[in-house]
């Protein structure tokens, strides 16, 4: 298959390196030159929970350079949620009639996007579970971990279509399962990341540490079951009940991680914490109800975000 990765960070690098080993044409594209450059250069290197590996496949910094190749059969948009609107021109460039379009991004609000610029009908919802991953160099890309990828339609895309891409990344070497309920799934990891995201960012601790650390995991619960209960308000069916159990399966799972709005604030980067425990507060609006503790969690994380800057 002809796969090109839009946004080449640490997820995108991952999604690639195991791709491009399983035999798949794999281009990617990013606006970090350096990265780039590096690919081009000397491969790009994958380390860490699905082993060690270097691959060499084509990688640009914009979608016209990459017009000598076939359209691909599969875009997936591995951005961060905050460069969804500017990646849509890339997206259009690169979509033929037959394209379908994977999207991959923390919190809620991405596909929205993207369905309402390309068609809902090509689109397919990507979730990536407890990777832990990281850009350490130019080129080079570590995870701690590699739980699990779950994708399902958008809108009215067929069944047996997303199976066929799940198949793929399965052959890969992901844990990749097609879903019915893509929303049940956003929000099973959305209250995960809402249990570390921000109380990691604010005390500076890895998942591991604020599981363990006596005040930040009160935080972190109290986040969580918050979110938990907006889900519940919304009618979403959560493949679960105990979400204390939930959220210290998860850290437990990487304990080293740091989420990624931990390093973004590390490295001066815009973060994603407005759709994460920030998009608690906006979901909890639509049935009349309020949600003090990620509210006050994403405004902390604003403010120290402001502070490094």
């Amino acid at each position: 298959m002809r796969i090109c990765i839009v946004g080449c960070g640490a997820m995108g690098s991952i999604y690639a390196a195991l791709l491009a080993s399983a035999d798949h044409e794999v281009a990617v594209i990013d606006p970090y030159t350096a990265h780039i450059d590096a690919i081009n250069s000397q491969g790009l290197r994958v380390w860490g929970a699905s082993g060690d590996r270097t691959v060499f496949l084509p990688a640009a910094v914009d979608a016209d350079q990459l017009n000598h190749l076939a359209p691909p059969d599969l875009v997936v948009c591995a951005v961060k949620a905050g460069f969804v609107q500017s990646a849509l021109p890339t997206l259009d460039k690169l979509t033929g009639a037959q394209t379908r379009v994977l999207t991959i991004q923390n919190g809620l609000g991405s596909a929205e996007a993207i369905a309402e610029h390309l068609g809902a009908e090509r689109l397919i919802v990507g979730i990536a579970q407890g990777f832990g991953a990281a850009l350490t160099a130019p080129g080079t890309v570590h995870h701690n971990s590699m739980k699990a990828i779950r994708m399902g339609a958008y809108d009215s895309l067929a069944q047996d279509q997303v199976e066929e891409i799940a198949m793929i990344w399965r052959h890969a070497g992901f844990d990749a399962q097609a879903e019915k309920d893509i929303v049940a799934m956003q929000w099973s990891k959305l209250i995960c990341n809402v249990a570390y995201s921000a109380p990691c960012a604010i005390a500076g601790l890895t998942v591991g540490e604020v599981l363990q650390h006596p005040q930040m995991q009160l935080l972190s619960r109290a986040a969580a079951h918050e979110a938990h209960g907006i889900a519940r308000a919304l009618n979403i069916n959560l493949p679960f009940a105990d979400v204390d159990q939930q959220i210290q399966q998860f850290a437990q799972g990487m304990p080293d991680a740091k989420p990624s709005v931990l390093i973004d604030i590390e490295h001066g980067r815009p973060n994603e914490i407005d759709v994460i425990n920030g998009a608690i507060a906006i979901a909890a609006r639509k049935v009349g109800l309020d949600a003090p503790v990620n509210a006050a969690l994403t405004t902390l994380v604003k403010a120290l975000e402001a502070t490094q800057n």
